[in-house]
């Protein structure tokens, strides 16, 4: 479908007359991992710009830090003098393969606390946009190889991610995890390592071809001294290139921060957010450069404030226009999530149950394939993710018997149901209850309106109901509402959103 705005009515905001539960539906799909009817009905109640207010606050919630990660840390010091003081090199062997399994399973347990949290609707939104961030300053366990320093990225990006962009990388580049990921902490004096300047101009602020080789030279003799201590970020003054540096036309003494500054202030850093944006929320085409010039501009003039942007974005014209409705497929860590809010479930704390599924539609939290995140759109697809994707609406309609979880697992299973989350699959029974106040018309609309993205035919919708209205013997009836819940849940129209 054609675009018929133009780029100055492009952001202008969603006008009141077309503000309704479609649209509604859209925003949430988009912005969050699912539609939920208690969520649109609320949003309906407030409106578009104060739903927006709520949904994009001026600080997200606290991830609190896995128990797992902590005890990581705890033990570090005794841990690495055992390993520096064992007798032989088959003892530092085996303990250093303990340490690496101990370490696995932090990041294993990080990733399953994240996504409990994620799922929350309260958390949803900005956690999806912590989730958007970690795909522009990317880093991965995979190289990081600390559990810890993850977890830190990824509170920095949740904690600064709706203020200033600027401040958000300045924090970024003192990552542990980002200095241990661009080999920042190998960058001397006397021989700059260029990985981070490249990556900051090309990946963070500008995009390709706004910089010049020359501009990453003398910008990476900036970001030289930048270390690492068991405590955190250290800058070591000895190893920091104090001479005069000449980046995008500028000459001075500059430090990292002031680099930085001189990226933001390069005509490419308002565009560069907010085609990222568009391609994370939007579309997988790019957007014409006319209409990201317009926003670049304006976001520019709040100096570049994300919240502001983000409640620009979300409540345009654009972002609410039909071309951009039912037509962008879900990542895989929306799949799961959507799934968890539409069937009001929780997300299983067993790796087995989730990091798995999600190591094999394509996306597993924390572990990017490379430095520029993931590509997504029409990769996610494919016939082996494609049955992956199957497989998982399988799995949460199937009963976990429990009895052949391990130690570590069924703890886990006791801690959540503690917290009120220990509903981990759909039975027939459960479908029952979720659905035993509603008509067949209304778990049609449920199952039509609210699960799939896209507005079906007349006929389809007749033919569903009486389908589900056709058979009145119970069990009979039960097995009818888990195959219509399992065939809408895998078609590929629920892959949209």
């Amino acid at each position: 479908m054609k675009l018929d705005l133009s780029p100055q009515d492009a952001w202008q905001p969603l006008p009141p007359s077309q503000w309704n539960e479609d649209a509604a539906r859209h925003l949430l799909r988009r912005a969050s991992w699912a539609a939920q009817p208690p969520e649109v009905a609320r949003l309906m109640t407030e409106g578009l710009k104060a739903g927006l207010e709520r949904l994009f606050p001026a600080k997200a919630g606290l991830l609190p830090k896995p128990r797992l990660i902590s005890n990581l840390e705890d033990a570090l010091p005794a841990y690495a003098a055992k390993i520096r003081d064992a007798e032989t090199r088959e003892q530092k062997q085996v303990l250093q393969r303990e340490q690496r399994e101990r370490q696995q399973q932090a990041i294993q347990d990080l990733t399953i606390k994240w996504l409990q949290f994620a799922s929350r609707p309260e958390n949803a939104v900005t956690e999806k946009w912590a989730h958007f961030l970690g795909d522009i300053y990317v880093v991965s366990y995979e190289k990081v190889n600390n559990p810890g320093h993850i977890y830190q990225h990824y509170d920095t990006l949740r904690q600064g991610g709706l203020g200033p962009a600027p401040a958000l990388t300045k924090a970024v580049s003192r990552s542990p995890a980002m200095v241990r990921y661009l080999d920042l902490q190998d960058s001397k004096k006397n021989a700059p390592n260029e990985n981070f300047a490249r990556e900051l101009f090309e990946l963070f602020v500008l995009g390709e071809g706004n910089y010049t080789e020359q501009d990453i030279k003398e910008a990476a003799r900036a970001f030289t001294g930048y270390r690492l201590r068991p405590d955190g970020f250290h800058f070591a003054a000895n190893q920091h290139d104090e001479r005069p540096k000449t980046v995008f036309g500028k000459t001075g003494k500059f430090t990292g921060d002031d680099v930085i500054d001189l990226a933001y202030a390069q005509s490419a850093a308002g565009r560069f957010i907010p085609a990222e944006m568009a391609k994370f929320y939007l579309s997988e085409a790019p957007l014409s450069p006319a209409y990201l010039a317009t926003l670049g501009d304006w976001w520019r003039s709040t100096g570049y404030d994300l919240r502001q942007l983000a409640h620009r974005f979300f409540a345009s014209r654009l972002f609410h226009h039909p071309a951009f409705r039912g037509n962008y497929i879900k990542r895989p860590t929306q799949l799961y999530l959507g799934l968890v809010l539409d069937l009001n479930i929780n997300v299983a704390p067993y790796p087995r149950h989730s990091l798995n599924t999600l190591r094999l539609m394509g996306e597993e939290p924390f572990r990017a394939p490379n430095v520029s995140g993931w590509d997504g759109g029409r990769l996610w697809i494919n016939s082996s993710t494609l049955n992956a994707r199957r497989q998982l609406v399988e799995t949460i309609f199937s009963p976990v018997n429990e009895e052949n979880l391990n130690a570590d697992e069924q703890v886990e299973v006791v801690a959540a149901r503690s917290q009120g989350a220990g509903t981990f699959t759909v039975t027939e029974e459960r479908l029952e209850k979720m659905l035993q106040s509603m008509t067949p018309e209304q778990i049609t609309a449920r199952f039509l309106d609210y699960f799939l993205p896209v507005k079906v035919g007349e006929k389809f919708r007749a033919d569903v109901l009486s389908f589900l209205t056709g058979e009145t013997d119970e069990a009979k009836r039960l097995a009818r509402l888990r195959s219509t819940a399992v065939t809408l849940l895998q078609s590929p129209e629920y892959q949209l959103c």
